[in-house]
This record gives structure tokens, sequence and C-alpha cells, in this order.
């Protein structure tokens, strides 16, 4: 009961989707790390389906009942029934990151699968304690930085990572995708129900699952399941020694996940503009708590606080899909049920809920902005492009061995032959890899300073270049690792703003000036 006296209940109709959104969303993640590491690094299957899968899944569940937990607090506190818990998931760009920025340099290296799991295991431990640390300065940076350029960089990478991979899924296989995506719209934006106001989105999965089994698209595959729970005194002893392995790795790791808490931070700031006012701190400690406790029964990607919590507001999702989500992803992992559901669910099902809650997430980044920042969302998307853009382009030229290298200005790239090559060729290259390191700190940069400007604040612009110089000169953004960078063109540039910056703002009473009233559209 909360303090009004109205039951809160733990499961609403809506928890369906919710539970639909969180559960296939993750399966293609998992099916992402269990294709790289086994297909491609060649993990054997005993740490991949034995530890990594397990753990990942012990972290997961352990976030969706925490998650599940703030959302009833939250619900008690305010006296409303209508809480959406936060989702917890796989972070679907850092996982990218960690896949092909950390885990592949490191297998290479070492050459040795074991030891490249030990220090995988090491740098989420590692991972797991920057995101917890982050929880002491979030709601300070929460405070200072616009909500444009926070929406704005989450809108981007939602568009670009999930958005995109839903539309090309779709598409891929379009006799199950063109039918299910229609009728998942058809309740998601034109708000139609079926008889007993069962949601069309819900039909969609469930038909679409059934749809695809009658043309043989999917299923029913067993084999993979057994009982895998991990044994934590092996994996802590393996990643103990990692940590002697991945010391050399820190510039990288830590990077990374500076950029996993601040999309945590961004994702939560996301659910607030929702209705449900969360504490940034409680969710940044929780991600790191269970990214660390996933580490130790062998998991090596990070937690994170989803994408999506405006769409499963909308579809009326409340704290019971984080339960069973939980559940489900405790279950699949220790049971090796997540090689059942892959095979039983196909990506073109799975992309409609990637699609619907980009799309909400882009609409609600301008609907909770003020309209004269509309211009520092666009621009706070923008760097997301690169990440994603990169990692595309270089898994391409990774299959012909051309792998990239750091190039003296700090910048992970290709060689400057192939690096012309690519440009030569109309790909749209040329500052793909100075974006794309650092991507959701580079957003946030140029979006606060986007606000800034319009709102008249040159001040405001100068230290927010000043802040970009620092990043940029200790290797944080433009670069491939943590160093010492003062002169890098980079860092120089933020610095050159800065100095315009104040200079202008020294004359906005007397030489520069603008009309109050300027409409920039």
């Amino acid at each position: 009961m909360n303090k009004n006296g109205t039951l809160v209940p733990w499961f609403r109709r809506g928890d369906i989707g919710g539970v639909s959104y969180a559960v296939t969303n993750n399966i293609v993640n998992y099916l992402i790390v269990i294709a790289t590491l086994t297909g491609v690094l060649g993990w054997p299957d005993e740490v991949v389906f034995g530890y990594v899968v397990p753990g990942m899944s012990i972290g997961l569940m352990l976030g969706c009942f925490y998650y599940a937990w703030m959302g009833w607090k939250l619900s008690k506190k305010e006296g409303r029934a209508d809480v959406t818990a936060l989702p917890s998931g796989v972070s679907t760009p850092a996982m990218f990151v960690i896949l092909y920025g950390v885990i592949m340099p490191l297998s290479y290296a070492v050459e040795d699968p074991m030891q490249a799991w030990s220090a995988a295991m090491a740098a989420c431990f590692i991972g797991g304690f920057v995101e917890f640390c982050g929880g002491f300065i979030g709601p300070w940076m929460k405070q200072r930085i616009p909500r444009a350029a926070l929406l704005g960089t989450v809108a981007g990478i939602g568009f670009i990572w999930m958005a995109t991979q839903g539309v090309f899924d779709i598409f891929g296989d379009p006799l199950i995708g063109l039918p299910v995506l229609f009728v998942a719209m058809v309740g998601i934006f034109g708000g139609y129900l079926f008889p007993k106001k069962i949601p069309p989105l819900v039909v969609a999965i469930v038909g679409g699952v059934v749809y695809a089994l009658c043309l043989g698209r999917s299923s029913f595959d067993f084999s993979g399941v057994g009982f895998y729970f991990p044994n934590p005194a092996t994996s802590i002893q393996y990643m103990i020694n990692g940590f002697a392995i991945v010391v050399p790795y820190l510039t990288i790791i830590i990077p990374v996940e500076i950029y996993n808490f601040i999309e945590t931070m961004d994702n939560v700031e996301a659910s607030n503009a929702a209705g449900d006012a969360y504490n940034v701190r409680e969710a940044q400690f929780a991600d790191g708590i269970c990214t660390m406790l996933s580490a130790l029964f062998g998991g090596v990607i990070p937690n994170t606080v989803w994408l999506g919590h405006a769409g499963l507001k909308k579809a009326n999702a409340g704290i019971g899909y984080s339960i069973v989500s939980g559940v489900v992803f405790g279950a699949a992992g220790i049971f090796g049920l997540f090689t059942f559901l892959s095979s039983l669910v196909p990506p073109a099902v799975c992309a409609i809920t990637f699609l619907w809650c980009a799309v909400v997430m882009v609409c609600q980044a301008f609907k909770d902005c003020e309209r004269r920042h509309y211009a520092a969302v666009g621009v706070a998307m923008v760097p997301s492009v690169a990440d994603y853009l990169y990692t595309q382009v270089t898994g391409a030229a990774g299959l012909a061995d051309l792998w990239t290298e750091v190039q003296p200005s700090g910048i992970s790239d290709f060689a400057p032959e192939i690096h012309q090559a690519l440009i030569d060729a109309g790909v749209m290259w040329n500052g793909v890899a100075a974006t794309k390191a650092g991507a959701i700190l580079i957003g946030i940069l140029l979006g606060t300073m986007t606000v800034f400007i319009i709102d008249r604040k040159l001040d405001r612009v100068a230290l927010t270049a000043c802040i970009g110089y620092v990043l940029a000169a200790l290797g944080f953004i433009h670069s491939a690792a943590l160093g010492f960078y003062p002169l890098s063109p980079y860092a120089l540039g933020y610095l050159v703003i800065a100095a315009l910056s104040l200079i202008l703002h020294q004359g906005r009473k007397s030489w520069f000036q603008g009309p109050d009233d300027f409409e920039y559209v």
C-alpha cells in the first residue's frame, strides 16, 4: 500500500510488452557476444556457456530485481501506481566497444583464450568499480549539463544503434518483419486495441513467433539446455590472475566504462523526463555493484540502465516486467535457455522492439526540451553515428586483415594509405575515428555548447570548451588511449573555442549583439 492507501500493483497488463522488450532485445545481444567469443575468437564452449553467459545473466537478474525494488519504493513515496521500473540490460554500444575495443585486442595479444577470459573478467570488474564511482559525480553532472545535451545523446545512440538495426532486421526477412511491424505499429503509434484491450504489440510478438514457426524461420531447439551454474572459486581465481594481464589496457577500459556510466546517467535522465524521478546516484551504484558481481561469476560485459524507458512507460509497463525479466535472464543463463530462445524468436520479430523504443526516445528528446534547444538535441545526436560507422568499417576491414593502429595524434585509425584508400573509394571516413573515441562525451560537449550559444551564455561556452580541452588533452575523447596530448589538434581546437567565446562574451553589450527574438529555423 502507498501513502494514499492505494494498492501498489506488482504486475500490470503492460508488463507483458515490457518482458517482451527486455528479453527479446537482450537475446540479440547475447547472440552477438556468443558469436564473437566462440566464432571469431575461438573461446571454448565451457568458458562461454559455463561462465560468461551465466555470469552476465546473474548480473542482469540482480539488476532487474533491484530496479523493480527502486520502482516499488518510488511508487510508495509519490503515492501513485503508474511507475515504470528502469530497464536493465546489456548496453549495445558498450557491448560492441568492450568486444571489439577490449576483448578482441586482448585475445590477439595474449593468444590464449583462458588468459583472455581472465583479463576480460578483470576488465569487467574494474569497469564496475568505475561505474560505482560514477555515482558520486553523476548527480552533480545532471544538475549542470543541459537536458537537451543529455537527451540528444541518448536519442542519437538509440537511433543509430537500435532503430537502424531494427529496420535492417525487418527488411532482412520482410515476409515476417513487415506484417509483424504493421501489427505492432497500429497499436504503438495508432493506439488501437484488440478485444479485451489486448495490445497489438503483444499480438505482434506472440503471433510473430507462431508465424515464424509456420514458415520454418524458427524452431524448438533444446540441444543447448543444461545446468551451467558457474563456480565462483574458479572464476575469481582466473580473474585475480587477469588483473596483471589487463593493466596495460586500463587506458582503454577506463574511458569505455566512463562511456558506460555516462550512458546510465543519460538513461536515468530520460526516465526522469518521462515522469519517473529516479535517483541517478542509486542507479549508478546498482549498475556498478551488479557489474562487479557479474564479473565474479565469469561475466565480461557491463550492466547498464537500458534505453527505452519512455517506450515502456507509454506501453503501461510497471515494475512486474522487471521481476519476470530478471527470473528469465537468471534461468536462461543458468540452464542454457538462451540458445533455445534465440532459435525460437527470429531477429525480424525482435526488431520491432528495437525500432519502437528508439523512435520513442528520439521523439521524447524533442518533446521534453525547450523548442529553442532543438538544435542542441540534433547536434548531440551526431557523434553516435561515428561510433556505429567505425564498428562497421573496421569489422569489415578485419575480415581482410586490415587492422587499425594508434596514430601519433593519439587516435586509433588505419595506416595512412588505407585511410586514404577508404576516402578515395567514397567512404565517409575522414574524422570518424576521432569522433568515435568518446562519442557520448563529445555529444554532450557539443550539445551543451549549443544550448549555451542559444541562451546567449558565451562565458559558459568557454567553460565547456575548457572541459573539452582537458578531456582531449588526457585522452578521454578523440584518442585511442589515455595519455597526455596537450598539443593535439583536438585539444587545441577546444582551447581556441574557449578564447573566442570569452572575447565575444566581452562584446555582448556593445559590438557583438543579437536580437532577443532570433529564430534559427
